[in-house]
């Protein structure tokens, strides 16, 4: 089996360090040696199941021992992750599945208080409308029912001998939505996730022997990438964190003496001016992994001084395998806090005018990438592929400049998506659930500045003549149909907004409103 595939470097971690502690998840620890056997009766349970090499296999759950096993099996059995976001509502998670032809997918029932098979219209036959392909739901702790099973029901079917995972197999399509509102899936290979995350960890300092608290999401990037993936390559433990909680965290580095924290701002600003922090031992904090905002310089060095010895700062998204450029630990205060740092080994990046041009260090212009860790193409999209990927070139959507010496900062987004708390959110998918209200006729929406989410979303709206609806009606209705994130934080009804000549809401006019 060739060394970039995740299914070696799950093998190479077992063999090397089978009695380190692979993951600890509540009160359930398990060591390399032992995370192998569960993912090895996991894959053989995805043969029995019918899932075939290609086929792809959804997770709707949060952080959790199931989670990695579940994915490290699928893949070891050829098979293609499809993480959602476990805010999703019904119709949100729906598109992907429907589009990625998901033949399995597996769930926590309960998680956030959500019935996640009732979301998808399961009906009393056990069928789910709309999703032909899906022959296969998996509770990992709820109870069976029509059309779901459980964990146990799962692993007990029929294995099959392991196939032969390639390096250029597609090992996950993350689904990122777009500026038309519709996700579109993006496709990495094995080899291109082994790479970049070889060259993330080198570059970082992530390294055996550390405890790390992975508080990021796994359904993203930042917590499967630079989270499970980082620790297997190595060999370091990964401690899980469902949701970021002040005083769980805070416990969890004292209890489980964690060595690396990655996140976005809004984590080390929570846990910096969290009371009763001082009670707790922190000692053993090494490394502080950030990124997805602007991160103050003074922040940076408040972090050292009473947090992390070491801090660094990174960028990517979701088309570059997650990763484009990163800081070093050796660089200064300054270069990690309003920079992203240099591209990762055998990665370029350009920065170019209208004309795609290269222009000068110092310069702004569009941000272009170049290299293995460019993604495959978007799912069953060659047009929106050929837009984004140009003569080998990636189109970030963001504008930047580099220094003299290589680093990046980035200083804008061609493309109108903002983040909000390092997750990504488009305006013309919430502007499409803002017109299913009977009284709006137009919104625009933009991201504006907040000290703790780094940006939050701001609508405004013009309603229908005769129609009427207030700020928190239509933010209620929001909150209905999307992930919270998505949600505006506050609502502006106005009686007109700007248009471009032809017809088009001005956003960039929006942001400069109060």
């Amino acid at each position: 089996m060739s060394e970039l595939t995740i299914p070696a470097v799950l093998a190479r971690a077992a063999g090397a360090s089978p009695d380190v502690e692979a993951v600890v998840d509540g009160d359930v620890r398990v060591t390399y040696a032992e995370l192998g056997e569960r993912v090895r009766e996991a894959a053989g349970a995805f043969a029995g199941a019918g899932v075939a090499p290609g086929d792809r296999v959804a997770i709707w759950a949060p952080n959790s021992l199931s989670w990695i096993v579940t994915v490290l099996g699928a893949v070891s059995a050829g098979a293609t992750l499809v993480p959602l976001n476990t805010r999703f509502k019904g119709d949100e998670a729906r598109w992907p599945l429907a589009k990625a032809r998901v033949k399995a997918l597996f769930v926590e029932d309960g998680f956030l208080g959500i019935d996640y098979p009732g979301m998808l219209g399961l009906d009393r036959e056990g069928t789910f409308p709309g999703l032909p392909d899906l022959e296969t739901v998996v509770t990992f702790n709820g109870a069976a029912r029509p059309g779901v099973i459980t964990w146990g029901e799962f692993v007990g079917k029929a294995g099959a001998d392991p196939v032969d995972v390639r390096p250029e197999d597609v090992a996950d399509i993350l689904f990122t939505s777009g500026t038309t509102g519709r996700p579109k899936g993006v496709m990495c290979t094995h080899e291109q996730n082994i790479r970049t995350y070889e060259a993330w960890t080198g570059r970082t300092g992530v390294k055996a022997g550390d405890r790390y608290l992975i508080v990021n999401p796994m359904f993203h990037s930042f917590g499967y990438k630079a989270g499970v993936l980082a620790c297997l390559l190595k060999g370091a433990t990964m401690v899980l964190q469902r949701t970021f909680d002040v005083p769980e965290t805070l416990r969890l580095i004292e209890q489980e003496k964690i060595t690396v924290l990655p996140g976005p701002p809004t984590i080390y600003t929570s846990l910096l001016d969290a009371p009763g922090r001082a009670e707790h031992d922190l000692s053993s904090l090494r490394l502080a992994v950030t990124g997805a905002a602007d991160v103050p310089v003074a922040l940076v060095r408040r972090i050292k001084d009473e947090l992390f010895p070491q801090v660094v700062t990174a960028y990517g998204l979701t088309e570059s395998s997650g990763t484009v450029t990163a800081c070093s630990v050796d660089d200064d205060d300054e270069t990690i806090a309003t920079t992203c740092g240099r591209p990762i080994a055998d990665v370029e990046v350009a920065i170019v005018d209208e004309k795609g041009e290269r222009v000068p260090a110092g310069t702004d212009g569009e941000v272009l990438v170049r290299g293995y860790n460019v993604m495959s193409g978007y799912l069953d999209d060659p047009e929106a592929t050929a837009e984004t990927i140009r003569d080998g070139w990636l189109d970030t959507g963001d504008r930047g400049r580099l220094d003299e010496r290589g680093n990046l900062t980035i200083t804008g987004r061609t493309k109108e998506m903002f983040v909000v708390g390092g997750f990504n959110v488009y305006p013309a998918e919430v502007e499409d659930v803002l017109a299913r209200h009977d009284a709006v006729a137009e919104s625009g929406v933009v991201g504006v500045p907040d000290p703790r989410m780094g940006e939050v979303g701001r609508a405004y709206v013009r309603l229908r003549p005769g129609r009427e609806a207030t700020a928190d009606e239509l933010i209620a209705h929001c909150r209905e149909l999307l992930a919270n994130f998505k949600v505006p934080r506050e609502v502006v009804l106005v009686d007109d907004l700007p248009k471009t000549a032809s017809g088009k809401v001005r956003r960039v006019e929006l942001k400069e409103r109060p």
